[in-house]
């Protein structure tokens, strides 16, 4: 479960507090992400680690979550648009596939929920993140065939983010940070790099 795109690999918990679910988290040329998109991947999440016992697990909560899993959708855009322009794409049987692979390795449905919630993964986005590693695996494939050296695919699948990420243009909703379009990730408004005024709190 934890072979994923440094990119795409971490999301987990809470709610945004008093925030309304109208309007946009962000927007990847023309694809919008609503807040009632990310909202109810964090809800999930949220229900989910209810039924486990997370007391041995370090998960996000708060401003952390939110990025987290607007993050995720909007790598989960992305990739499916660098995917598309080299004419890849995953099929729901390969879907299907994977899920019973991840079930198998985790040791069984039952087992799932501690899985996905340790994870930081919405059972119902369960399905968007096997399509996000399997379309990562393709692409990885594609530059491996293409002669990329193994040590440099995971570099390489950055690059191609970024450069996809400036070609369709990005935005974030300020109340989950700010869009880094150098290494395509949504961060803490207060912690955009070396330049900026520590915040006080």
């Amino acid at each position: 479960m934890k072979k994923i795109l440094a990119v795409v690999a971490v999301a987990t918990t809470l709610l945004l507090t008093g925030c309304s679910q109208v309007g946009s988290a962000a927007t990847v040329g023309s694809t919008k992400i609503s807040q009632a998109t990310v909202q109810g991947s964090i809800d999930a999440i949220l229900a989910a680690r209810k039924g486990v016992d997370t007391s041995q697990m370090q998960l996000e909560t708060g401003e952390a979550l939110n990025r987290g899993q607007l993050r995720f959708h909007l790598l989960t855009v992305l990739l499916r648009d660098v995917a598309t322009e080299i004419k890849l794409s995953v099929s729901k049987a390969e879907i299907d596939t994977r899920r019973q692979s991840i079930l198998d390795q985790v040791g069984g449905a039952d087992k799932l929920p501690n899985a996905l919630v340790g994870a930081g993964i919405a059972p119902n986005d369960f399905d968007q993140y096997i399509e996000a590693i399997s379309l990562s695996d393709k692409i990885s494939q594609a530059l491996k065939a293409a002669g990329v050296a193994d040590a440099d695919i995971g570099a390489q699948i950055q690059k191609l983010v970024v450069a996809k990420a400036k070609e369709l243009g990005v935005t974030v909703n300020p109340r989950y940070g700010k869009w880094d379009g150098t290494v395509a990730d949504v961060v803490a408004t207060d912690s955009a790099g070396s330049a900026v005024t520590p915040a006080t709190k």
